[in-house]
């Protein structure tokens, strides 16, 4: 693109800070070097029409962790780690709710709760042994027991007879949530450029050159937010990872409120109003399930179909409505990726599926590492 003098001076010259990526921590990023530098010239790059990664494409669960995902962290981490990765969380959260309110988000706290399938009882009476050890641990960041016994009221089928609901979740509209998110950077005076894609940067002793699809320029410091789409820019521990996902069509009478999950996470669902939102079953095929490329597999929408007829709505009639998938990053670390390249580059990815609960923490702590 070849662009005029007017162009060049109004949009592209003098930029302080260049962020990639307008998700979560993207706009969490700007927002924050916004309150820091009120005089910075900051632009966001997104390579969409919308924010192409996970942002707007998740399911809208606004979660701490179940209680068989604690247990197995505690495998893998010591009890304290594991306090402060549910505190990060919980934090996390609190203060998305506290930059955009209750009412922009349609937060709804209506408690997450873990089923068991059948063939996961052993599961199951662990999670119920552990459940004052984990109960106690927690205690600081909920003040009160993050989880309990709940009796299967809404009548799923093939499962055990109680579930383990944590009442302090809840879920959002992620629509809304990065509308809101979107109109408060822009009202701030930063530049989203959509359908910007980033092909690669070089850095010199002047600064940073950053080539994309349509154009190049100059800028003093560059932030990659992009999640599971940074792996060809990084050497650390992360991988590109799809989840797919469905919507039903209203549904007539659907008593199912709140957020869900089964098979240790695979698997989770909600209600959004009178639908159910479902999605997972990337452990059907962890390899293919690897890729930066949008798309849908046979494989894994029938086994949600499935498991919508068999576990969540048997005997209830109901249409698929719409189907999608997003990207996450993750790795074999669940802390995210929050590091300097150098003293010009930083990265702030690998979100591991938690960026509702941990992406604008993510983005403020990445803004002042930057």
């Amino acid at each position: 693109m070849n662009l005029s003098h007017w162009e060049y001076n109004t949009w592209f010259k003098g930029i302080d800070y260049t962020i990639v990526g307008s998700g979560i921590v993207g706009l969490s990023c700007a927002l924050e070097l916004r309150r820091k530098y009120p005089k910075a010239k900051i632009v966001v790059l997104e390579r969409g029409i919308l924010p192409r990664g996970a942002s707007t494409k998740n399911a809208g669960f606004a979660c701490f962790g179940s209680i068989s995902e604690i247990l197995d962290d505690l495998e893998h981490h010591s009890p304290e780690e594991v306090l402060t990765l549910v505190r990060k969380r919980f934090e996390g959260i609190e203060l998305l709710r506290s930059v955009l309110g209750d009412k922009e988000l349609d937060f709804q706290q209506k408690g997450g709760h873990e089923l068991f399938l059948e063939k996961d009882k052993a599961l199951f009476e662990q999670c119920k042994e552990k459940l004052g050890f984990v109960n106690e641990l927690l205690f600081p960041v909920f003040n009160g027991p993050a989880f309990e016994l709940q009796q299967n009221t809404f009548g799923f089928s093939n499962v055990a007879p109680h579930f383990v609901t944590n009442p302090f979740e809840g879920q959002i509209d992620t629509g809304s949530m990065m509308a809101a998110l979107l109109a408060k950077v822009q009202a701030s005076g930063i530049q989203i450029y959509n359908a910007m894609e980033v092909l690669n940067y070089e850095e010199d002793a002047r600064g940073l050159s950053v080539q994309t699809k349509e154009l190049e320029f100059r800028t003093e410091k560059l932030i990659v937010a992009t999640n599971g789409f940074a792996a060809k820019w990084l050497e650390s521990d992360l991988k590109p990872a799809r989840a797919q996902v469905l919507i039903t069509k209203p549904i007539p009478g659907l008593r199912i409120q709140g957020t869900f999950h089964f098979d240790k996470g695979y698997y989770y669902f909600r209600n959004v109003e009178d639908r159910i939102l479902f999605g997972g079953g990337r452990n059907l095929n962890f390899k293919g399930e690897e890729t930066e490329e949008l798309g849908l597999t046979d494989q894994i929408q029938e086994q949600l179909e499935r498991f919508l007829h068999e576990v969540i709505l048997p005997g209830t009639p109901f249409e698929i409505d719409r189907r999608w998938s997003g990207i996450m990053g993750v790795g074999s670390k669940k802390r995210p990726f929050v590091a300097r390249q150098s003293d010009r580059v930083s990265f702030g990815v690998r979100l591991g599926g938690m960026g509702i609960a941990i992406g604008s923490s993510v983005g403020r702590d990445l803004a002042h590492l930057a």
